[in-house]
This record gives C-alpha cells, sequence and structure tokens, in this order.
C-alpha cells in the first residue's frame, strides 16, 4: 500500500512541495520489482524558452516476474521545484511518462529552479510487489540560450584589424525576455574558406549585459563565428556564421 501525504501550493504543475513517505518504503521495495533503465526526454536536456510549451517524456523500464502494472513518475528539482506527469502509460515493462512545461505558469518566477532535477518513481507489479526510488535519475532542465556574431568591416583588406562582436543571452523565467548572460567565457571560431572544420582563436569573456568584442588579423576568406560550451543552468550554443571577404 502506498502510503503519500502531500502539502503543495501549486502554480500550474509545478509545485512548492513537502513529500513524506515512510522509512520502509523510501528507496525501497517489497518483492522482486526492479527498475532497469529512465531515460528523460530521449537522453538531451530539458530546454525552456520565454514562450510555448515544451513537451518531453520520461521512459521507464522495469522488471517482476509477474510483470508491471503501473507506475507513478515525477519529477523534482532546484527551489522545492516538482512536475507532475500529465499522463502515464505502461506497456510489457516500459512505462511512459509524459510531461509539459509551460514557462508562464509552470516556472514564473522560477529562474533558480534551472539546473539538475532528478525523476522519482514508484513501480507496481501485477503481484503486489513495488519499488519506490527518490533520483533514479538526473537531468538538466535549463534556460535557453541565444547567440549572436557579426564579424567587420567587410570586405576588409588583407592584414587590417577586424571587430568580431555579439551577444550570448538565455531565457529569463521571470521577465519572459532573453537577458544576456554576462562574465561566461565564449570561444571566437574561424573556418578558412573551403575547409570543414572550425577553430579555435580566443576565448572572449561576456560583459555583464552578455555583449561579446574582440579584434583579430584577417589574413584569408572565411566564416566567425562565436560558440559557447554551456552550464549547468543553460544549454551550449553556437552563433551563425558570419562570412568575410579579404581583399
Amino acid at each position: 500500500m502506498r502510503m503519500r501525504t502531500f502539502a503543495a501550493v501549486v502554480t500550474g504543475a509545478l509545485a512548492v512541495t513537502a513529500l513524506t513517505v515512510p522509512a520502509a518504503q523510501a528507496d525501497g521495495r517489497y518483492g522482486d520489482t526492479t527498475i532497469t533503465k529512465v531515460t528523460v526526454n530521449g537522453g538531451k536536456n530539458v530546454v525552456v524558452g520565454t514562450s510555448g510549451v515544451k513537451k518531453f517524456t520520461v521512459v521507464l523500464t522495469a522488471k517482476d516476474n509477474s510483470g508491471i502494472k503501473d507506475a507513478d513518475i515525477s519529477l523534482r528539482g532546484p527551489a522545492f521545484g516538482i512536475l507532475t506527469t500529465s499522463a502515464t502509460t505502461c506497456k510489457s515493462n516500459t512505462c511512459t511518462a509524459k510531461f509539459v512545461v509551460d514557462p508562464k505558469v509552470d516556472l514564473l518566477y522560477g529562474n533558480d529552479r534551472a539546473g539538475t532535477w532528478y525523476v522519482d518513481a514508484w513501480v507496481n507489479a501485477k503481484d503486489g510487489d513495488f519499488i519506490w526510488t527518490e533520483k533514479a535519475k538526473s537531468f538538466k532542465l535549463q534556460r535557453q540560450s541565444k547567440l549572436t556574431a557579426n564579424a567587420s568591416p567587410e570586405p576588409v583588406k588583407k592584414g587590417k584589424t577586424i571587430t568580431v562582436t555579439g551577444k550570448l543571452t538565455r531565457a529569463n523565467w521571470e521577465t519572459f525576455k532573453y537577458q544576456g548572460y554576462g562574465k561566461q567565457s565564449v570561444k571566437l571560431q574561424f573556418k578558412k574558406k573551403g575547409a570543414k572544420t572550425y577553430k579555435n582563436i580566443k576565448t572572449v569573456k561576456s560583459s555583464s549585459a552578455g555583449a561579446l568584442k574582440t579584434t583579430v588579423k584577417a589574413t584569408v576568406d572565411g566564416h566567425w563565428r562565436y560558440s559557447f560550451a554551456g552550464t549547468s543552468s543553460t544549454p551550449a550554443v553556437t552563433s551563425a556564421a558570419d562570412y568575410l571577404d579579404v581583399k
């Protein structure tokens, strides 16, 4: 028997929740039920912007000698964030939970909810066995990022100095706008005309407002871009390339 009590102040599906589970059932099981695999969003980070909903699934595989009956799957993250599923279906030994995140409902005033999240799962077998596992899987819920790059002047004479500007921004779940991501290391990259790969030229630190600016010598025609490796709260992003004609 599942014995759980919830006391919640709910904003959409995301809630500040007190979760109580009897000590014998927290991270425990009865019988031979086991969870063998958990995959969130196909193995990719969950990235949410400033508008529109983000839909993703959690796929859980379990086993028991009697077969799997059903599962209760929820997500837990920073700042007491809880996300509950809109629907869970089990077929054979695989259970799929569907989740929907609306930044203007579920993440309102929630920039601090970006980061590492965990899957909590309760799985029931057909013979009454069960398993309850906290932190069955971790994943990142991140604020969508954007990056731009512009090389000028163009065209430019060989050997002259060019300036490459840009801006690194990310979703603000409080204002629902993209704001500058400051004090971040961003790689300036170059690909010579006809080449297949980019090379790192230098590292540029974004300003407090997310602005990027640096100078280099122009020697050959090619493509310039910025590339950001990402952080726990913000995904990696690469700008569109700006082609520069060197005369």
